[in-house]
């Protein structure tokens, strides 16, 4: 694994509340993969390229599989939100921030190539790196076939040195996950989809070994850890 390869993220970024479809995740993540090999860096004007060649040998999928998926993605990601959880500074209440991942995005069909300009907010959040950062190789999440087993696994990572995480609050959680307030009302339904099969595919494909527990509220789920 190049050092190139590494993700960097800021944890607020990692901690906040967003969906992606498995293939945007991916394409964002190559993105950042991108800007760092070609040593270009990220800035809100720059437009970084992904190829559907690197995507097909990124993530073990047909050419003709990652021209398709590429091209889908560039008619979706444009759309899609992250909430931003952080503090008003005059104030220092609770601030809640909605900000898009793209400013812009557009596909090149006839050498199926994608360019992305990720939004000025974003761009701090995936390019600082300071202590408060997660790094994670590529290839750890080139194994996962849901969008909520990388992005669980992104949550995950970040306490990979402690070795157990905070409990997550149901709530908290779900919005993390990009869970619909519709989605998974059933808490069986919500535990299959979004953390049991998630995790057989974390525990085969990466670095880290994952177990879970609920935590009550009295007769009511409170949260995971």
């Amino acid at each position: 694994m190049k050092k190139s390869d590494l993700v960097v993220k800021d944890n607020a970024l990692i901690q906040s509340s967003y969906s992606l479809s498995l293939v945007e995740a991916r394409l964002i993540l190559l993105a950042i993969v991108e800007a760092r090999e070609t040593g270009n860096g990220i800035t809100a004007e720059s437009y970084l390229e992904v190829h559907a060649s690197h995507y097909a040998d990124h993530f073990h999928v047909t050419i003709h599989t990652a021209y398709q998926a590429l091209s889908e993605a560039v008619q979706t990601l444009f759309h899609r939100q992250v909430t931003i959880y952080t503090m008003d500074v005059s104030s220092q209440k609770p601030e809640k921030r909605v900000i898009r991942w793209v400013s812009a995005i557009s596909y090149v069909e006839d050498i199926a190539k994608v360019k992305i300009r990720f939004a000025p907010d974003i761009v701090p959040l995936i390019t600082r790196l300071e202590k408060n950062f997660t790094s994670y190789e590529l290839e750890q999440v080139s194994g996962l076939k849901s969008a909520y087993a990388v992005r669980l696994y992104e949550l995950l990572v970040q306490w990979r040195s402690v070795g157990k995480t905070p409990i997550f609050p149901l709530e908290q959680f779900r919005e993390q996950m990009g869970v619909e307030p519709d989605q998974y009302v059933l808490l069986h339904n919500l535990t299959s989809r979004v953390l049991d099969h998630p995790i057989d595919q974390i525990n085969q494909h990466t670095d880290i070994d994952v177990c879970y527990q609920q935590h009550k509220q009295g007769r009511l789920l409170g949260g995971f850890s």
